[in-house]
């Protein structure tokens, strides 16, 4: 027990560190054209390949970025997001994750709960040697 205490302490230090700002105080202007602001990050639930931090950001026109198919394209976006955004607020310290997920949505939603009227996207990074490596869901 005492390890899991300690591990937690540790990545609630690192994780302290990010330095994110207040929700929606700036906007972050994407490689598309688009802009997002940040909502928030979500640290404290695992995914599949172990410790995932999660970067949520909006974009209240994301909907609006459909093809006539309804999909979304935003890789390079979603890729700059990662490489010049969340890797800018991980620490060196304490435990790295092992994935990076980026997400997009045109409102807030609660982590975890579907809410079918919501537009949303999410692509998965791994992250080794300081880098973004886009992942397939």
């Amino acid at each position: 027990m005492r390890h899991r205490t300690v591990l937690f302490s540790l990545l609630a230090t690192s994780l302290a560190a990010l330095a994110l700002p207040a929700v929606g105080a700036e906007e972050i202007p994407l490689p598309s054209g688009h802009s997002v602001s940040f909502n928030d990050v979500i640290w404290g639930q695992p995914g599949p390949s172990g410790l995932t931090i999660r970067f949520r950001f909006l974009d209240p026109a994301l909907a609006e970025r459909a093809d006539e198919d309804g999909i979304i394209i935003a890789t390079e976006d979603t890729e700059y997001l990662c490489e010049f955004y969340a890797l800018e607020r991980i620490t060196e310290n304490g435990p790295q994750p092992q994935q990076i997920v980026i997400s997009i949505s045109d409102r807030p939603v609660a982590f975890g709960e579907p809410d079918p009227d919501v537009t949303q996207i999410f692509e998965a990074y791994a992250f080794r040697d300081g880098t973004c490596i886009w992942e397939m869901f």
